[in-house]
């Protein structure tokens, strides 16, 4: 009976500790991903405010989902008695990670105005943002292509040379190493020059805050830093058997999650099909990485691939090639590294976009033509609208 007793225990005993494993996942997860905030904010920490009040301000503003996640994140990286005082500005989409880092690093930072120059896969943009003191928000005053002909709006040169204007470089992921550098060439508040262009994959996608006429290259190198430390945690927490011998691998191929899919609740799915197909052998044939042998991710292609174009022999077509192609092909964002070295467990060999800008995941080839059949009557209906 003792035995039986005992065995029960253990049994329970192993249950608890895998769902309290899985609920610290799940906490770390939360702690790390990209927030609720829609709209940048305005932050202000009274001198002498706790964490609890600045978590509550943050819960009241829409900026966090869990005030109490971010308090237990804040003292477990031992940062919650760092707190500044101070006026400080909250991105959109700020993870609570992001958002603790602001609040206690070194030095104030002050709200007002804000210039934020985009660099997306498809196009550059400057926004010049105004603080609304009536709703602590941003309020934007112009926005405009700053590779289109013309001069800035008015607005621009005004803020450009104020004092109390700030500035972000916003890198939106799925962009090249070359995008990268070719954007900050045209930034006309940074300075320097860049001798070359960093290896593909390694700037990590993210908002940085800069001075005027900040070094292009130590800007850069943050998005470097940033992106190693990414991956080493990552690669640290990484689950078991996956196909990697190194994390240069794993960066691969969160490179082309982040190319296949632009919805986050997608990306470990997506990670679960490529990984099932070079467990089996099968080539990962995705027109991503074919894509990236054509343009060497110097810009965006324009068209759809041609019948040449995907038969023919480059170490990216992986059409043609066994396993992983031999870069990266873009700049992963976390979630895709994450999604790469933490994938969701399926039998998924297939996927094809399903109309709502997400796909259908297929087990079987009859599964997945019978999707693509799907897709085609959606495009077909599509283009006679």
């Amino acid at each position: 009976m003792w035995r039986h007793v005992a065995a029960n225990g253990m049994t329970l005993l192993i249950v608890a500790l895998v769902a309290l494993a899985g609920l610290i996942g799940w906490g770390i997860n939360e702690y790390r991903q990209p927030g609720p905030l829609a709209q940048a904010i305005c932050l202000r920490v009274e001198p002498g405010s706790s964490f609890t009040r600045v978590t509550r301000d943050l819960a009241d503003q829409g900026a966090v989902s869990s005030p109490q996640l971010m308090r237990i994140g804040a003292d477990y990286t031992e940062r919650a008695d760092d707190l500044k005082a101070g006026s400080f500005l909250v991105p959109e989409q700020s993870s609570m990670e992001q958002i603790v880092d602001i609040v206690t690093r070194g030095g104030q930072s002050t709200c007002g105005t804000e210039v934020v120059y985009r660099i997306g896969v498809n196009a550059q943009q400057i926004e010049v943002r105004e603080l609304d003191p009536a709703t602590n928000r941003f309020v934007e005053q112009a926005e405009f292509d700053p590779a289109a002909e013309g001069q800035a709006p008015e607005v621009y040169a005004e803020v450009r040379d104020d004092a109390d204007t700030r500035y972000r470089i916003a890198v939106a992921e799925g962009v090249t190493s070359w995008q990268i550098v070719e954007a900050l060439k045209a930034v006309d508040f940074l300075n320097g020059t860049v001798s070359g262009v960093p290896d593909e994959g390694t700037l990590a996608p993210d908002s940085y805050e800069v001075t005027p006429d900040a070094s292009r290259s130590n800007l850069l190198a943050r998005m470097e830093a940033r992106q190693d430390e990414r991956l080493a945690t990552a690669w640290e927490n990484r689950a078991t058997d996956l196909p990697y011998d190194t994390p240069e691998e794993a960066l691969i191929m969160a490179s082309i999650v982040e190319k296949e899919t632009g919805m986050p609740e997608e990306r470990r799915q997506v990670a679960s099909v490529f990984i099932n197909r070079l467990e089996q052998g099968m080539r990962l044939q995705t027109d991503p990485t074919v894509i990236y042998g054509v343009t060497n991710g110097e810009g965006v292609l324009g068209r759809g691939l041609r019948q040449s174009e995907l038969q023919a022999e480059t170490p990216y077509n992986t059409y043609r090639i066994d396993g992983l192609p031999p870069t990266p092909i873009a700049n992963p964002g976390r979630e895709a590294i994450e999604a790469a070295l933490n994938p969701a467990s399926t039998d998924y060999l297939y996927f094809v976009a399903d109309g709502s800008g997400g796909h259908a995941f297929a087990t079987t080839l009859d599964e997945h033509n019978r999707n693509v059949a799907r897709w085609r009557e959606i495009e077909a209906e599509r283009a006679a609208n």
